[in-house]
């Protein structure tokens, strides 16, 4: 039997707890990413690691980020990116997922009904 296709356009993102993050003065978004954990503290110990990590995100990233409310679905992004830039190249759905899935992995959002809610 096929294994049914995930449709991502469907689902409602949620940004995690875990991070704390901030609007700066230009309207783009920095995540402030708490490093936790055996190897983390390791890390910080011996090899002078930071603590907290600070990742700034592009102009469209930081767009993309604000619209996460935990109610819009990522189609219902993509429908905002696309009025906001128009002049982007077209394989916006595509790009906008990969990017989803980029936050995802590195724990900066969760996807409602389908994640459990990072600690």
């Amino acid at each position: 039997m096929a294994k049914k296709q995930e449709n991502y356009l469907d689902y409602v993102p949620v940004i995690s707890s875990r991070n704390g993050w901030d609007v700066k003065e230009d309207g783009k978004v920095t995540v402030h990413m708490v490093h936790k954990g055996f190897y983390a503290a390791i890390a910080q110990k011996f090899f002078d690691r930071p603590r907290v990590s600070h990742i700034d995100l592009d102009e469209q990233g930081s767009f993309v980020f604000q619209q996460i409310d935990g109610k819009r679905t990522i189609g219902d992004i993509a429908l905002l990116v696309k009025e906001k830039f128009p002049e982007e190249d077209p394989p916006l759905y595509a790009r906008l997922i990969k990017y989803m899935q980029i936050l995802r992995n590195n724990r900066f959002i969760y996807f409602q009904g389908k994640d459990k809610m990072p600690k």
